[in-house]
């Protein structure tokens, strides 16, 4: 199974230069608790909900500070045209829930989660991807 086949096309994206409050924002209006940040149709980072609160809250920056001041940067994705279960694999060795999905021309299409696997029925790469992302840390 392809992860284009279980992906969830819903994406939405901010610019690095956009501010946190943007960015916290367009989490609450779309119930999502991460974004990706892009720079010149690129993906550059990555922000959630959690570095909202641990690198700009607790630090007292002021909500109109850019994202990229905060964002995780050396963001990872996988391709449309990947095996489900070796993503859901390097999902696990990376303990990551979700990862960005790019086309071959990197372009960003979709995300796959934990729930998409587990709802593709495919039990091999759901126990796989939960052996990296459901244990304590």
């Amino acid at each position: 199974m392809k992860v284009s086949e279980v992906m969830s096309g819903e994406v939405y994206v901010v610019q690095k230069q956009d501010t946190i409050r943007d960015a916290a924002q367009l989490m609450r209006s779309k119930d999502i608790g991460s974004v990706p940040v892009s720079a010149d149709d690129k993906l550059v980072g990555m922000i959630t909900d959690r570095d909202i609160v641990l690198r700009a809250l607790a630090d007292g920056l002021d909500p109109s500070t850019p994202v990229s001041r905060i964002m995780s940067e050396g963001i990872k994705y996988c391709f449309d045209d990947d095996d489900l279960r070796d993503v859901a694999r390097n999902m696990s060795e990376l303990q990551v829930r979700r990862l960005p999905v790019v086309d071959r021309a990197k372009k960003l299409v979709g995300f796959v989660s934990l729930s998409n696997v587990a709802d593709a029925g495919d039990r091999k790469a759901t126990e796989k991807l939960l052996e990296g992302t459901a244990k304590p840390h």
